[in-house]
């Protein structure tokens, strides 16, 4: 955070400022325009632009810029995080359109809430203080609330609004109490501050912020889905609608690490010791929990609900390394990034192959899908490949790196367990793959005809090859991710 430039306040939040442009004349063209295909265009185009906006800033501003009184930080990790939330998000709507049009789906909305959801996640990971953050975490949830009961006619998509309005609400409760413990021991909101005064705090005020960061970890790890606040995520995976489910699984999964990283990072360095103790323990139990508990699951979506608990466990491993290794939050940002990638893809392939109202989602679905569909299925196969760790897909030098990480930091313990729980793991991915190629399919799937447009097929082509491409050219994307707090 040296040497920080501070900048007129619109060139860090031109992004922002377009897309809520964007947000708004879509809402507009929604209600005039009797086509429904141009609240689409203007959704992609928010997002396209505010894509855009964030390269050309990344080019020209080679210094962390500052404004909105130091609420507001312009930084590598918001930089990338952002260009990172906004391509998978242009994916999603893609993967939505041909989903939203056979179904009661309120699909203008649809974008509409999921352009504001886009604008709180861009605000949290550009936050410099808690009263930011915490202003963006609300606008993303509020909007994920009603994406989620948008299907109306679904008793289960409404129950799953209703258990993440429940179970969301009690999180940010508590992170909004972290927060006012850490403040009251500070007496400041800002990251950079409070990492500043926390060493010449006294001992009241150390235990105190202590105890705030207890509750802030409790509400960052609720966002993540790791055990043992992992309990909403298979609820909420399977009841969504497909399309929202994607959503929900990739991009505020990106935010949520930019913040995480960024309050543990910059606010709470002094407290490293005892934060990363508490993370060993969270992320052992995601990994063997959400691996062990996936074998088991007979619908897909909830399968891809538990992998992506143990993909958290995973990944906290990475932040665990972070205080003690040179590239411990590159590594953890990497295999973030990467598997947002890839869960985006197998979503996709769910939804695609939804026809006529049915769902896709079951083990048992996917059986003898080579026969019905090769290109799909051989797509489906680099992307489960990726998730088990499978070389030379991305998801292997994803999961190498964080060894890599945990061994250069001394953990060479947790290093073994990452490694036996991915071997668990492959079980149910490689499960998959002999469904769609040695089995035959069920009659009632057989007979179904797949409806697939040339745009989504174009799409999901490129989610899935891009797993194998930057499996096989690594490098590139690992320089990207590179971030240090030293």
């Amino acid at each position: 955070m040296n040497n920080i430039l501070v900048m007129p306040n619109w060139i860090v939040i031109a992004p922002e400022i377009f897309l809520l442009i964007c947000a708004c004349l879509a809402m507009l063209v929604d209600v005039f325009a009797k086509r429904r295909i141009l609240t689409y265009l203007v959704a992609q185009a928010g997002l396209l632009g505010a894509l855009l906006l964030t390269i050309y800033q990344y080019f020209h501003f080679n210094q962390p810029l500052i404004c909105l009184g130091g609420e507001y930080v312009y930084d590598r990790l918001a930089i990338l995080t952002r260009s990172f939330v906004l391509l998978t998000s242009i994916f999603a709507f893609i993967y939505a359109r041909q989903y939203l049009k056979g179904r009661h789906v309120a699909g203008a909305e649809y974008y509409i809430l999921g352009l504001f959801s886009i604008l709180g996640m861009l605000v949290m990971v550009a936050g410099a203080s808690f009263l930011t953050i915490y202003l963006g975490l609300e606008l993303l949830s509020l909007a994920l609330y009603a994406m989620i009961a948008l299907d109306k006619t679904s008793g289960r998509a409404v129950e799953a609004a209703m258990k993440y309005f429940v179970m969301g609400a009690m999180a940010s409760g508590l992170l909004l109490f972290g927060i006012s413990l850490v403040y009251g021991a500070t007496g400041s909101i800002s990251l950079a501050e409070i990492g500043t005064l926390l060493p010449a705090a006294s001992p009241a005020a150390t235990s105190l912020a202590l105890a705030g960061m207890v509750f802030i970890l409790v509400g960052l790890l609720f966002k993540f889905g790791a055990v043992p606040f992992h309990m909403w995520v298979p609820d909420i995976y399977e009841g969504s609608p497909t399309c929202i489910t994607l959503f929900i699984a990739c991009a505020p999964k990106i935010a949520t690490f930019c913040i995480a990283t960024r309050i543990l990072a910059v606010g709470l360095p002094l407290t490293a010791v005892h934060w990363t103790q508490g993370l060993i323990a969270v992320a052992i139990l995601s990994m063997f929990a959400g691996n062990i508990l996936a074998i088991a699951q007979t619908n897909l979506k909830r399968m891809l609900a538990y992998s992506s608990i143990a993909h958290m466990g995973y990944m906290l491993l990475g932040l665990v390394a972070g205080p003690a290794s040179t590239y411990g939050y590159t590594a953890a940002l990497f295999y973030i990034v990467t598997y947002v990638l890839v869960a985006a893809g197998a979503f996709a392939v769910i939804a695609l192959l939804a026809h006529e109202g049915a769902e896709f989602d079951q083990l048992s679905d996917f059986r003898g899908l080579n026969a019905r569909s090769p290109w799909l299925a051989f797509l489906m196969l680099l992307l489960m490949f990726s998730m088990a760790g499978v070389p030379p897909t991305v998801g292997f030098f994803a999961k190498l790196g964080i060894l890599e990480t945990l061994v250069q930091a001394h953990f060479v313990w947790l290093a073994a367990l990452a490694l036996l729980s991915a071997i668990i793991g492959a079980y149910y991915y490689l499960k998959v793959v002999m469904l769609m190629y040695f089995e035959e399919p069920d009659q009632h799937v057989s007979h179904r005809k797949l409806a697939l447009t040339r745009g989504s097929m174009a799409a999901v082509t490129i989610n899935a090859f891009a797993a194998l491409l930057l499996g096989l050219f690594p490098s590139n994307l690992i320089d990207l991710c590179q971030i240090y707090f030293k």
